[in-house]
């Protein structure tokens, strides 16, 4: 049997990278997906491709997050998993970081995530029914270089939210995990590298060069641990926050 035959998954930020690669391994076990981005000219291909159904939503308006769910209930009835990928990582640091960048990463990073949460939730405990979700969180949640000030800051919150929720609900039979991804392989990594370091033709081979396992994250690894924590399989497992990288937090040379 597929590991979420039968499951109704939400996956926001659906549309590319980690995301993309998750709405597609939940499809491929067994679920109805729904997913969604700003682009449709993005998610509509990939809905053609998979059957998953695209919903154009700038999570950036809360009521657009909170309508994220609310959209698959109608859809579908209800609402088993969520799964929070949507992420932005444009540079700022301390210093240089405008209150409008810092609100850009709050609202895309923490407060979408938190408001799509409060909907799948509500609509879990109304069926009094268990239900999993998964946050895509960050390495930088432990602190982060310096030029990501914001995003360190809103993955940082993000990591306590998805602890404080898991506490709320664990007897309401709702697991909520997250996972602290680090430096991944993604359409969207490629665009921030050749717009804010300079990076050429040839960065992920050079970058892979510089990595332990000789290799950047791969966003259809990623999707199947996510597809893992969603199913039953992963058991009674909730409100861990699991460091998914190649970076060792702590370790000293």
């Amino acid at each position: 049997m597929r590991l979420l035959e039968d499951k109704v998954v939400l996956v926001n930020g659906g549309s590319q990278g980690v995301g993309a690669g998750i709405v597609r391994a939940a499809v491929r076990e067994g679920a109805t997906v729904v997913f969604t981005g700003r682009r449709a000219e993005v998610g509509e291909p990939i809905a053609a491709d998979t059957g998953a159904r695209f919903v154009r939503a700038d999570l950036a308006d809360p009521e657009r997050a909170r309508d994220s769910a609310v959209q698959a209930v109608e859809a579908h009835g209800r609402i088993d998993c969520l799964v929070n990928a949507a992420g932005l990582t444009s540079r700022g640091s301390l210093l240089d970081t405008t209150p409008e960048l810092f609100d850009q990463h709050m609202a895309i990073n923490l407060r979408a995530p938190f408001f799509a949460m409060q909907a799948a939730v509500a609509d879990m405990t109304a069926r009094k029914a268990p239900g999993t979700i998964v946050n895509i969180i960050s390495n930088c949640a432990h602190g982060g270089p310096p030029y990501l000030a914001p995003y360190s800051a809103a993955k940082a919150g993000l990591a306590g939210l998805t602890r404080n929720a898991a506490h709320a609900h664990r007897w309401d039979r709702i697991r909520i995990n997250g996972l602290n991804i680090g430096w991944t392989d993604t359409e969207g990594e490629d665009a921030t590298q050749r717009a804010f370091h300079g990076a050429g033709d040839s960065w992920r081979e050079e970058a892979a060069r510089a990595q332990p396992m000789g290799k950047l994250g791969q966003a259809d690894e990623i999707a199947d641990f996510v597809v893992f924590l969603l199913s039953d399989r992963s058991g009674v497992v909730t409100g861990s926050v699991i460091d998914w990288d190649q970076v060792v937090i702590g370790g000293l040379d």
